[in-house]
């Protein structure tokens, strides 16, 4: 029997590395396509056997329709999963050139290379979309009919990006699905993520390296949910027997300010609060040392209040439901974070980790 094959953008990243470990344990020949291929962590696939010999790597860039087209014909694949982008909400705002250029045009450059190559009929795509492209709308939880209303440059991008989905679906028949994915984080979550902050934070704390955690709006309220429930969904969303458009989420939203206090309640430390506004603090309530301040450069220009998904469709259709709960994801992130100072202190490499903290 012919091992399937899958085609992985943005490889390198949070969901590209969990997705190649979930397809290679499923017994898939692997390709992932990465700018920097040499950034993979193969730590990250080391335990599953023939890992190095089907997962191969591929140069190359969404900005670029002729790498798109070579990675594609090279590795011919049944499944195509377009992860890659510029992903940070923060970051859309000092370059939405660039963000558009990756996340909108680049979808466009890849489904275009799809027909150019004659894989509408073998190969199935999945697009990454974003609980972002609703914005501060009104009428949560939000489901797959809630009205797009994008309040950045990273969720016009991925409202671009869908309705391009959408169209080669329907004008050319590509079997193409929007993943409309709510926050999902894990241990390999980029540093400059506020959810990959707190953790390397409360690492630090642990550790007893000096690391005091800037923040900007403790009260915006995020539906978080576990990155490999979520790639796992991917995966499910290709094997039905349609395309379709599908939220993915916990139905659970939790603020910035829960977060940290379950990040430092999993290595038995309680938060107080005291002060309002740009004023306020968080201390250890034993201690009383000084853990979280607040900074109004991380404060984004427009900021939904609260994100919250109705994953329903996708518990019906395809059975899927997240099986990690928001304390177990906050433990597994803090942990791996000691787990990682510890290997970069003995080092004497601490700093270029705990630096992102207060960045």
């Amino acid at each position: 029997m012919t091992q399937r094959a899958a085609f992985i953008t943005g490889v390198t990243g949070q969901d590209g590395g969990e997705l190649a470990r979930l397809l290679l344990g499923k017994g898939y020949v692997v390709h992932g396509l990465a700018r920097a291929p040499e950034r993979f962590d193969w730590a990250r696939v080391a335990d599953i056997a023939g890992a190095r010999e089907y997962l191969t790597l591929h140069r190359g860039d969404m900005r670029d329709a002729g790498s798109l087209a070579r990675a594609l014909h090279a590795s011919q694949p049944d499944e195509i999963y377009n992860l890659a982008a510029q992903s940070n909400v923060g970051l859309s705002f000092e370059q939405p050139e660039e963000t558009h250029d990756v996340n909108a045009a680049g979808t466009h450059r890849l489904l275009r290379a799809v027909r150019l190559l004659g894989l509408e009929d073998r190969s199935r795509l999945y697009q990454a979309s974003s609980s972002e492209i609703f914005g501060p709308s009104s009428g949560l939880p939000h489901t797959e009919q809630s009205k797009f209303n994008p309040c950045n440059p990273y969720a016009e991008s991925k409202v671009q990006a869908f309705e391009t989905v959408r169209r080669y679906r329907d004008e050319f028949g590509v079997f193409a699905c929007n993943g409309i994915l709510f926050n999902h984080e894990g241990p390999f979550r980029w540093k400059g993520f506020v959810t990959r902050k707190i953790s390397i934070a409360v690492a630090a704390k642990t550790l007893g390296i000096e690391a005091p955690l800037a923040l900007g709006n403790l009260d915006a309220c995020r539906d978080w949910g576990h990155v490999g429930d979520y790639v796992a969904g991917m995966w499910a969303m290709l094997q039905h027997d349609k395309p379709d458009d599908m939220i993915l989420a916990t139905g659970e939203a939790r603020s910035v300010r829960s977060f940290v206090e379950a990040a430092f309640a999993s290595v038995g430390s309680d938060v107080v609060w005291d002060g309002r506004g740009l004023d306020e603090q968080g201390r250890d309530a034993q201690t009383g040392e000084l853990l979280v301040s607040i900074n109004p450069k991380f404060y984004r220009p427009v900021d939904p209040p609260i994100a919250i998904g109705d994953a329903s469709r996708a518990r019906r259709v395809l059975g899927w439901r997240p099986r990690v709960t928001f304390q177990q994801l906050v433990h597994e992130m803090v942990q791996a974070d000691i787990d990682r100072l510890r290997i970069l202190a003995a080092a004497g490499e601490a700093p270029s980790l705990v630096s992102a903290v207060a960045d």
